[in-house]
């Protein structure tokens, strides 16, 4: 075990920047933005040391959209009362357009994966990073279904993640499944106190 711990001391970094990023995420805090620079900035050496090469690209995409969502939340839209942006639901309509956008990033990850890389987990690689990716457009908006997202996509990358032997990480995740359900029923709290 120590021996496991210092050769992977920065995963292990990364899963407490993992856990802090979770807190804010279900407080809403605009701070979880920021510690969503860190943690990617980590993750990109773990999983490419990994072979997860979709998971690898996608954490430089969560740096950008942390920089995005962090000047949303801060300068974004505001409703007509002049307040920050609330939490809002998913409309049917958007919900079925964001299932489509993700039928069509997984294509291209996939198909990149199969071609160009050695992975020998393409599928479930390709699968949560394309859902990853609209999950944290959906972050960005406050949108309450994101936990719903996040909720298969962590349960799905926990597993991945003890299939490739990225133990601290995969039980982040597991972690992350589970608070993600309570994330869910807090940001509807959350949503319903808006209009009171």
């Amino acid at each position: 075990m120590a021996d496991y711990i210092t050769e992977n001391w920065l995963e292990i970094v990364g899963t407490i920047s993992g856990f802090i990023y979770l807190w804010q995420e279900v407080k809403a805090s605009i701070w979880l933005w920021l510690t969503g620079i860190v943690m990617p900035a980590i993750y990109t050496v773990v999983f490419y040391k990994s072979g997860l090469y979709a998971d690898f690209g996608i954490q430089i995409y969560y740096i950008v959209a942390a920089i995005y969502g962090f000047l949303f939340w801060k300068f974004g839209k505001k409703n007509q009362d002049g307040d920050q942006l609330r939490i809002v639901h998913t409309t049917a309509k958007q919900a079925a357009v964001l299932c489509a956008i993700t039928a069509v990033l997984f294509l291209p990850i996939y198909w990149i994966l199969t071609t160009y890389t050695d992975s020998n987990v393409p599928f479930f690689d390709s699968t949560t990073t394309a859902m990853s990716i609209v999950a944290l457009w959906m972050l960005a908006k406050k949108h309450v279904e994101q936990w719903v997202a996040w909720i298969i996509i962590d349960a799905l990358s926990s597993g991945l993640y003890f299939y490739k032997g990225i133990y601290f990480t995969a039980v982040l995740y597991a972690v992350y499944t589970v608070v993600a359900v309570y994330g869910y029923k807090k940001w509807n709290m959350m949503e319903r106190q808006q209009y009171i």
